[in-house]
């Protein structure tokens, strides 16, 4: 058997030398760069596959940056390197996609994308892709994602316990951002060394701070007395993220309700007062309403893990070679 596949890479290696040899150019000529058991790989398949992913031609990309093009190259020669490995364990269990399973996904990629067919035929030309060649990429899609569902995905548990641990561990994941309203009445401080200044203009921040309390319409009095941003507008400054807020004012904010207004609050060219206009989101959301989306983490994390294991092992068992 090991002479059987030796002789099948030699005799495909000497079809593709022959197919080469009136090419004066070695990077031109569409030569073996690397065996997998029994089958190769050309570099027009992997120039092709270079294509695809990064949507440069592999020269331009090389005269771009010649450091990252041998990354993109070594990258994508290494999937397909697992695509023949894995093709090779389809055709041993003998699985297999119909055409009409091909044309059911195809319609399931068109309607995902909200695509006609026409639409779907023009996009394809544009890669440069036949229908036919696209085709056969779905039905090879499909048997892996077959493959790895009865070699991978069938062994995968996810316990309730994993589940609720994560949710306790990353509750600021499932947490909507809070967003609040602010305005502000802003005494600007003619001279920020003067300390007596400093004093009088907090003792009138304090005066405007009670008659606030009192009852004074907020946006009145940042007409009157404001000299800061928004004070036409009677000191609106609009919604903000908690995140963009500096943490000395994030302190402040912190204890309020909607409708509270602050201290007189020191700053080095002046005293601010706010007034917390509203406050949306920044709540936890349930374990009972997240459960599902983190159960889909934990299983795609447990795929990519498992996927790994299994092709290194396929991997250790193959015959690859790497030819540059």
């Amino acid at each position: 058997m090991k002479w059987v596949k030796l002789l099948s890479i030699l005799v495909a290696t000497a079809v593709l030398v022959f197919v080469c040899l009136p090419v004066i150019s070695a990077e031109i000529c569409n030569r073996v760069v690397a065996q997998v058991n029994s089958d190769v790989i050309t570099l027009y398949e992997l120039n092709t596959r270079i294509k695809e992913f990064t949507g440069f031609d592999p020269n331009d990309l090389k005269m771009r940056n010649e450091e990252e093009f041998l990354e993109i190259r070594r990258k994508v020669l290494d999937l397909i390197v697992d695509e023949k490995i894995v093709r090779e364990k389809i055709l041993e269990l003998g699985i297999k996609v119909t055409s009409e399973e091909v044309d059911a996904a195809i319609e399931r990629v068109k309607k995902s994308n909200n695509v006609t067919q026409e639409e779907l035929l023009a996009s394809l030309e544009n890669q440069e892709m036949t229908y036919e060649s696209y085709r056969e990429r779905i039905k090879e899609d499909l048997e892996r994602m077959r493959v790895i569902n009865l070699e991978v995905r069938s062994k995968i548990i996810i316990r309730e316990e994993a589940i609720k641990e994560y949710y306790d561990k990353n509750k600021d994941k499932f947490s909507t951002p809070e967003k609040i309203h602010l305005a502000t009445i802003f005494l600007k401080q003619e001279d920020p060394s003067n300390q007596d200044e400093a004093i009088a203009l907090y003792r009138k921040g304090e005066k405007i701070v009670s008659k606030l309390r009192n009852g004074e319409d907020f946006g009145e009095m940042a007409r009157k007395f404001s000299q800061g941003p928004g004070a036409n507008e009677g000191g609106d400054l609009g919604f903000f993220k908690s995140s963009q807020l500096d943490p000395d004012l994030t302190k402040v904010i912190k204890g309020m309700s909607p409708g509270d207004i602050s201290r007189p609050i020191m700053r080095p060219a002046g005293i601010q007062i706010i007034s917390l206009v509203e406050r949306h989101g920044g709540r936890v959301k349930s374990f009972e309403k997240v459960r599902d989306a983190i159960f889909e983490i934990l299983y795609r994390e447990e795929i990519d893990l498992r996927y790994s294991s299994w092709i290194k092992k396929l991997r250790e068992t193959a015959y690859t070679k790497i030819i540059f």
